[in-house]
């Protein structure tokens, strides 16, 4: 499974939508605008082992902040929503503001509809994020994707019943490695993150999820089996969430 997936932005995205069906039993495309949304789903078939969820990322909440209403209603259609969050690194802090408005509503838009499972961005910006979600506890789920905060917020987060999405690409970083060791084993889920995500040089695809297998298995000190068994009980509990 892949929990995290920029699917419709890979260089042949129909072909690898194809081969995510064949060889994934679920594969969470997450957008990074709502106008990309509504152009994935019209250009891909419609399979159930693929969701495509509404989402604003904040690499590009300046430019697309405009369609933050139109992100609002797509979120009654979906139970999952990502790519959201916010980003504070040195590179997007100009729109740090207008991010944390985007966010803010997305978080009490999830609240008003009884609960969404969201894919969360927190480059830099965990504590904001946590802070957020914590003025709206009945949001629903907060999966955080490629988390690389301190151990303490990482704690924070656990606190709160966050989930994480782990890739092979998270394990380059000692930080990174850190983290996902002391991340509660009960909500730890593959993702790939791909394209965006690269190992020696190619992006990497929905269904790497054998090799998050091998880099949780050492950094959790755990036999192969163990993690593999660990990953999809999650996977499988999460994946029930998503469609309840």
């Amino acid at each position: 499974m892949d929990f995290h997936c920029h699917l419709d932005l890979y260089k042949q995205p129909r072909e690898v939508y194809r081969q995510a069906i064949l060889r994934n039993e679920f594969t969470w495309l997450v957008t990074t605008s709502p106008k990309a949304f509504a152009a994935t789903s019209a250009a891909l078939s419609r399979s159930e082992r693929v969701l495509i969820s509404p989402g604003l990322h904040p690499e590009i909440a300046g430019q697309r902040a405009n369609e933050i209403n139109l992100l609002l209603e797509q979120m009654t259609q979906c139970k999952g929503v990502g790519e959201v969050g916010l980003d504070g690194s040195t590179r997007y802090k100009a729109s740090y503001a207008i991010q944390q408005s985007i966010f803010a509503a997305v978080v009490a838009r999830s609240a008003e509809l009884g609960g969404r499972i969201l894919s969360i961005h927190s480059r830099a910006a965990a504590s904001d994020v946590l802070r957020e979600l914590a003025r709206h506890p009945a949001f629903g789920v907060a999966v955080m994707h490629w988390f690389s905060g301190s151990i303490s917020e990482l704690r924070s987060a656990a606190a709160m019943g966050c989930w994480f999405s782990v890739g092979p690409a998270m394990f380059a970083s000692a930080n990174c490695r850190r983290l996902v060791a002391a991340m509660p084993k009960n909500r730890v889920v593959p993702e790939s993150d791909g394209p965006f995500a690269h190992i020696d040089g190619e992006p990497l695809m929905p269904w790497c999820e054998d090799r998050t297998v091998e880099l949780v298995s050492a950094t959790w000190k755990v036999p192969k089996e163990e993690a593999a068994s660990n990953l999809q009980e999650n996977s499988r509990q999460l994946l029930q969430l998503l469609r309840d």
